[in-house]
This record gives C-alpha cells, sequence and structure tokens, in this order.
C-alpha cells in the first residue's frame, strides 16, 4: 500500500505524522488501536528511518531498505504476531536483548508489535520496563484491535492513535470489484480490514454461510419455531472456534440492522448473552438454541 492509498484511508493520522516526521519528532513508542490501516502505517514509519530515496519525508517504496521492510526480512525492524493465540514472555524477553544492541543497518530499530492485546502479562510487564527506559535509538509500535485489554501501565506510557474503520471507502471498493450494494455493505461492517474484504468477497463459503444466518435472523424476528431446526444447519457449517465466532459476528451485524424493532433489540440483546454462554465452553449449538427457548423478560 504505498502513502497516496494510506491517506484515502486514514486522512488525519497520515497528515498528523507527516508533521511529526518534518519537525524529527517521532516518538519512541506508540499504541495504535483499531486494525484499519495501522500495520500498513506503522510499516511506512518504519521504512522512513532507513529508506535511501525518500520522497519529502515519506519512503520511496522501492529502494533496497524499503523493499526488505515490506518483505519483513530487515533486520532492524522486527515484527512481532502471537503464536497459537499468544505473544510468549520468551519472545518479549528476545527484543528485550536487541533492544540494547546497536542497528545493524544503522543506529536505529523498529519494533512492530501485532495484536499486542495478546501478550502475557508477564511480556507485557518485561516490555513496559523498555517503555520506561527508552533507548534513544528504538521505536516500538503497539497495535490492538481493543486498546482497553492493554496494560493500563503500557498505554499510559504510550501516544495512542485511534484508526477508525472508513466504511464508505469499503463499500466503495467493493462495489468497484462487482459487488452487490448489501453484499459490500454487510463485508464492508464485518471486515476489520481491507486486506480481509478483499479476501472474504470471493469466498463463496461466507456468503453461503451469511445466506443461512440471514436465514435464521429472519425466523428469529417472526418468532417463527423454524428458527430451531436452522440451529442445527449453522452448527453444521461451523465445526470449529475461528467459524463460530464468524457466525455470532454476521449475525450481530444482521440483527443490528433491526435495532429500531423492539423484536430486533431483544434478539441482539439474547444473541449477547448466547455469545457469553459460547465464551465460556457452553457448545455453539446450546447456545443458540438458548437464545431461541429463553423466555421474554417481564417488563
Amino acid at each position: 500500500m504505498n502513502i497516496n492509498e494510506l491517506k484515502e484511508l486514514q486522512p488525519k493520522i497520515v497528515d498528523r505524522f507527516e508533521r511529526i516526521l518534518e519537525q524529527d519528532k517521532l516518538n519512541h513508542a506508540y499504541l495504535f488501536t483499531g486494525n484499519f490501516a495501522s500495520f500498513d502505517l506503522a510499516q511506512k514509519l518504519a521504512q522512513s528511518r532507513f529508506c535511501q530515496n525518500k520522497m519529502g519525508v515519506w519512503p520511496c517504496g522501492e529502494c533496497r531498505s524499503c523493499r526488505l521492510i515490506a518483505e519483513e526480512d530487515f533486520s532492524d525492524v522486527t515484527v512481532v504476531r502471537p503464536q497459537n493465540q499468544i505473544i510468549k514472555t520468551e519472545r518479549i524477553r528476545e527484543l528485550l536483548k536487541n533492544f540494547s544492541q546497536s542497528g545493524v543497518e544503522g543506529n536505529e530499530q523498529v519494533f512492530i508489535i501485532c495484536e499486542a492485546e495478546k501478550m502475557h502479562l508477564n511480556a507485557a510487564n518485561s516490555l513496559l520496563k523498555m517503555i520506561e527506559e527508552p533507548q534513544s535509538e528504538v521505536y516500538i509500535f503497539l497495535l490492538t484491535s481493543d486498546e482497553n485489554l492493554i496494560l493500563p501501565t503500557i498505554k499510559s506510557r504510550t501516544q495512542v492513535f485511534h484508526f477508525p474503520k472508513n466504511e464508505d471507502y469499503l463499500v466503495a471498493k467493493l462495489e468497484e470489484s462487482g459487488l452487490l450494494k448489501d453484499q459490500a455493505q454487510l463485508l464492508a461492517t464485518y471486515s476489520q480490514t481491507l486486506e480481509e474484504a478483499q479476501n472474504l468477497q470471493t469466498s463463496k463459503s461466507f456468503f453461503d454461510v451469511t445466506q443461512v444466518c440471514q436465514r435464521f435472523v429472519d425466523l428469529c424476528l417472526a418468532k417463527n419455531d423454524l428458527a430451531f431446526l436452522q440451529v442445527a444447519r449453522l452448527s453444521s457449517l461451523a465445526d470449529d472456534k475461528e467459524k463460530q465466532d464468524q457466525i455470532f459476528r454476521i449475525l450481530e451485524i444482521l440483527f443490528s440492522q433491526h435495532i429500531e424493532k423492539e423484536s430486533g433489540r431483544t434478539s441482539l440483546d439474547r444473541l449477547f448473552q448466547s455469545r457469553k454462554m459460547w465464551r465460556a465452553n457452553v457448545s455453539f449449538q446450546n447456545a443458540l438454541e438458548y437464545m431461541i427457548i429463553q423466555p421474554a423478560k417481564r417488563s
């Protein structure tokens, strides 16, 4: 993604960082909340520290350093991602050893920690010490979809930037690629990033699941007993936690479209309760069945 595309997605944030780079006042630690182009900007800022042919303050994207950073193969830019849904303490301690060393390509080092909310508590506490006692040539970018899951002491010691999802941009891009307006709107609401939306737009299974979810929603809103049978159909399509979570997310979007109606609000509330049960290890099918059979609340 080039800088002009980034400006389309997050114009205010890109403009602000342009001023920061012009004044050479890049902070040593940032927390980027929201997934919409946050990694892309962190990577661009990393490239800006090493680019050999800058265009103003922004990297060219074509020199050796820029290409290696984009490929995540540059010795002084480290990208950390969770393994098995966790960033282990050992991984962060390994980084801390590198913090005390000079860069290989220059004097600077950049660390981009994706899904930072998945750091083990001990890992987060280890990182905190580095943030509190920064090395002058080290830059840390913490990326998260939920800042509330970040250790408060870390959050308070970073500069926080919020990356709101540009849903109108997503819808326009998806319609340009051939999706119907309703499909584009649902996918734009569902997706956290442009890359996710582009991957899903060619996924027949995603839209097949969406059709079954829509049928379930229609039956629930009509208080039709056939909704109970539709649960079995949904369960057959979701044989692991990831697919089950996908169905919950789709159902939330579809029920939210009817939030102005009492039946829509009631169904959405029941969905949240069912999802809470599922997260507490109630089976997916039983959680959805409970959503249908639980009695109406008394006023």
